[in-house]
């Protein structure tokens, strides 16, 4: 394909996405009042300890900037299954009939993943507010902006839900020959500290608790596709192994 074909399939696929998400936030719109109800209940049980804790909306608009934006994440996350493919589609004409059927089977693996980790962030953020809410002196009233305390909570589930899928596309550059597994298992302590340090931006409290229950799985997935990209290896090495001495053989009898 030449570089004015590879821009319009970028567009088509960049469009089908982008039509995915919308409809899909059309229909996050009608269940935005649930989310809106489940994001409130920190704040509700932070009230106990305090005179006061509140959602807070400063402006007019803001309130519907609020519904608008989970309706969006909701899209986001419900699409996923569509946006991932088209970002596969893309990517599979410049790949080998092998290297394809590889991908296929990475895609139905990125999708739960992916939901698993929006689970987990949603899982963890109620804790986050709670030990963040607990520097609040229990004389004063805790106001919290709802713009703010919105995008806090939909960015963690989001950045959640990549850092889980990462892993499958490591697997991925090994299966295509671009990385090996002896360079993922020999790199295990830099990924586990960038894993830490993705955990701490991500979980920004004193709360310990929550940033190693986000990094225990991280660090399991990470080391899962360590041993399948070193088992993918040395099967990809008996085979050579094997050709060689079939092809070998006869030529030295």
């Amino acid at each position: 394909m030449s570089l004015g074909q590879h821009l319009l399939e970028l567009r088509k696929r960049l469009v089908i996405s982008a039509a995915g998400i919308l409809l899909l936030s059309i229909g996050g719109w009608f269940v935005q009042p649930y989310v809106l109800n489940a994001l409130r209940t920190p704040i509700g049980i932070l009230a106990g300890s305090h005179h006061a804790a509140n959602l807070n909306f400063t402006n007019i608009s803001e309130a519907f900037d609020v519904r608008l934006q989970i309706a969006f994440v909701v899209g986001i996350v419900a699409s996923s299954p569509i946006w991932l493919y088209q970002i596969l589609a893309f990517l599979v004409p410049g790949l080998t009939r092998r290297e394809k059927r590889y991908t296929f089977g990475f895609l139905f693996t990125a999708i739960p993943l992916f939901l698993l980790g929006c689970a987990a962030g949603w899982f963890i953020f109620p804790h986050i507010v709670g030990v963040l809410g607990s520097f609040v002196p229990a004389q004063d009233t805790a106001l919290i902006g709802a713009r703010d305390y919105l995008g806090f909570v939909l960015k963690l589930v989001l950045a959640v839900g990549v850092a889980f899928v990462l892993p499958v596309f490591i697997v991925l550059l090994n299966f295509i020959g671009i990385l090996s597994g002896r360079t993922i298992i020999r790199s295990w302590r830099w990924a586990i500290l960038l894993i830490f340090v993705f955990c701490a931006l991500a979980t920004p409290s004193a709360d310990v608790g929550s940033m190693f229950i986000l990094a225990a799985p991280m660090i399991v997935l990470y080391l899962a596709a360590a041993l399948i990209a070193n088992l993918h290896d040395r099967a990809v090495q008996r085979r050579t192994d094997a050709l060689s001495d079939t092809i070998g053989g006869p030529a030295a009898a």
